[in-house]
């Protein structure tokens, strides 16, 4: 059986990051990456906007090139699923039938696509953006000419997904169960504006509607009867519903959690040396009044990864990061920092109509995160605000001739 110090596993942002930050505070001993992905590690948020498009080819989103995981002399074991943990024996069991054994492991399994479960489920065309080979599969049904696409989810992966395929000439129906987009992840005003945009740029957005059937002929899909009963026809469904947190062995091994897997502020796991990153792990947020929760960014991902590493190098600091996210739809660049949950007020920051503007959200008074559209500086400036839970008048943060820097 062969024995690694350090074992991680998945090779998403958070896999990645974790083998750079250790060598990077000092590690000189053997560390493997595992993962079910036979690629090497790449950048996940480009397949859902510029992969898809076609204006990055894959080696421009690989986090490393291959080279690097050679001279850092890390081992990649891609292609294996990791089937069962021996918590005590310090063991992985590999989908190969081999047995690994390791000193410390870093869990950065991630998630899969939630699948949709109503009938028709099961058809040829219905498609999930994850990982690469969701997308080449995707460019390849376009490429042969499907033209009509129903996207199920109107986050930020379905939004996203909405715009690569409006600028590829492809008719798109967004079909969102909730009464507003981004409805999980922003407030009204900016769901509003990037519903408007959405309608301009010929999406046909249905709100408070869901999938009751998918429809089929010869195995692949035709369309989709909503719950109003209205067909809808399209070429290719796309589904953006969510993630399902990828810990399955950690569970069986006894781990704690229920939504993915419950860490510490040193992203340790409830078993013995093992620890856990990324979308998968559930953890005590400052940023969200210390409310249990997971967030899937690659922020997140990098941050806890650089904390499990620099933990297992004797350096424990505790996860207390900022939280921020991006998204590019059309010519719009949405930059978020802080986590908006539980706002009891915000303030809009400039004219939407000029789609250049911040939501600022606030709670008891306090700025907690902002939303900014084509708005780089309030988003630079604005972190501050969030950090320091900064109250300010609101008729000051409102007041856009006022840099954000300048208030405190």
């Amino acid at each position: 059986m062969e024995h690694f110090d350090v074992v991680i596993v998945g090779s998403g942002h958070g896999g990645a990051q974790a083998a750079i930050a250790l060598r990077q505070n000092g590690h000189e001993d053997s560390i493997l990456m595992v993962s079910r992905d036979r690629n090497l590690p790449y950048e996940r948020p480009p397949l859902s906007k510029e992969y898809l498009a076609g204006e990055k080819p894959f080696e421009r989103i690989q986090i490393r090139p291959e080279q690097f995981w050679v001279d850092k002399n890390v081992e990649l074991r891609l292609g294996r699923n990791v089937n069962e943990i021996d918590p005590v024996a310090h063991t992985l069991l590999l989908s190969d039938d081999t047995r690994i054994g390791y000193r410390k492991l870093i869990w950065a399994g991630g998630g899969d696509a939630r699948r949709m479960s109503c009938p028709g489920s099961d058809l040829a065309g219905i498609h999930y953006i994850r990982t690469r080979r969701d997308v080449d599969t995707l460019k390849e049904e376009l490429a042969a000419g499907a033209k009509r696409a129903v996207i199920v989810g109107a986050g930020y992966i379905g939004l996203e997904a909405a715009a690569v395929l409006r600028k590829l000439g492809c008719a798109v129906t967004v079909v969102e169960m909730l009464d507003r987009v981004l409805a999980r992840v922003a407030g009204p005003e900016l769901a509003d504006f990037y519903a408007a945009h959405h309608r301009e740029q010929g999406v046909d957005l249905r709100l408070s509607t869901a999938v009751e059937t998918i429809e089929g002929a010869d195995g692949r899909v035709t369309g989709v009867t909503t719950d109003s009963g209205e067909k809808i026809d399209c070429d290719v469904v796309i589904a953006g519903i969510g993630i399902v947190p990828s810990v399955g062995p950690l569970i069986a091994a006894g781990a704690a959690g229920s939504n993915g897997v419950d860490v510490d502020s040193f992203c340790r796991t409830t078993l013995d040396d093992v620890y856990a990153v990324g979308d998968c792990a559930s953890h005590a947020n400052p940023f969200a009044a210390n409310a249990v929760i997971r967030l899937e960014s690659v922020q997140n991902a990098n941050d806890m990864a650089t904390v499990a590493a620099k933990a297992i190098m004797g350096d424990k600091q505790d996860y207390d990061a900022v939280p921020w996210f991006w998204s590019n739809q059309y010519d719009l660049r949405l930059q978020t920092v802080g986590l908006s949950l539980g706002y009891d007020a915000t303030v809009l920051r400039g004219d939407p109509a000029e789609k250049k503007f911040s939501v600022i959200y606030l709670k008891e008074g306090r700025v907690i995160a902002l939303d900014c559209v084509n708005n780089t500086k309030d988003y630079v400036q604005g972190r501050k605000l969030v950090m320091d839970r900064a109250e300010i008048d609101p008729a000051l943060l409102a007041d856009s001739s006022v840099l954000l820097k300048e208030m405190r």
